[in-house]
């Protein structure tokens, strides 16, 4: 059973996606660590790009730590216009560091420094699911394509729930149950020796001899 990290990107607790990302954790088990953005205390603004470094929040190098941890990583996330919203981006510009998540190699090629793992984006929209191809899919072209596979995260599967608006409170419930089994069905997949050790557990010192 793999290291899966749920990353829920969502300002709002009571959201569609959060409750999603709530059941999509619950659904994998006691593999599944929860990364709760609205809960960290951070700078969403990576002040002066590259040219100078920033250090990490607490909260942000133990996102770190769970990213090295995990074999999986699932992002959760609504789509608000064409992109995400400013939590979840100003969380990637930060941890997502050059040098730690992609490197360029002397060929001038990114490298993605998080190879070896899998990703898993789900998206709500309001808008209906065949509209989003008209207008580019921005969001999973740059949450996957951009910033997750950039950095080795791949395959990254997407699940859509679109059309958010024109459901019931019945189909609403219904995707948040079969968001369990999509987290139970990632869960079982194999992981990968030689992971870190969870960031969280405190392991005893050995006994002297």
């Amino acid at each position: 059973m793999g290291n899966i990290l749920v990353i829920d990107g969502h300002p709002d607790p009571t959201s569609l996606t959060a409750h999603l990302a709530t059941s999509y954790a619950a659904g994998a088990g006691a593999s599944a660590t929860s990364l709760v953005l609205r809960d960290l205390d951070f700078d969403l603004s990576l002040r002066t790009g590259y040219r100078t470094p920033q250090v990490l929040e607490p909260d942000l190098a133990r996102a770190q730590a769970l990213l090295e941890w995990a074999d999986h990583v699932a992002v959760f996330t609504p789509l608000w216009w064409g992109s995400v919203p400013a939590l979840l981006k100003g969380f990637f510009d930060r941890t997502l560091e050059r040098g730690w998540a992609f490197r360029y190699q002397d060929n001038g090629m990114p490298e993605g420094l998080l190879a070896g793992r899998t990703g898993r984006l789900a998206v709500t929209s309001d808008s209906p699911r065949w509209y989003l191809p008209l207008v580019g899919d921005s969001t999973v072209k740059q949450v996957r394509g951009r910033t997750m596979e950039f950095c080795g995260i791949k395959p990254t599967r997407v699940t859509r729930y679109a059309d958010v608006r024109g459901r019931t409170e019945e189909q609403l419930a219904t995707w948040v149950r079969e968001a369990a089994d999509l987290g139970a069905g990632d869960a079982a997949r194999p992981g990968i020796p030689g992971r870190p050790g969870h960031p969280d557990v405190v392991r005893p010192e050995p006994a002297a001899a």
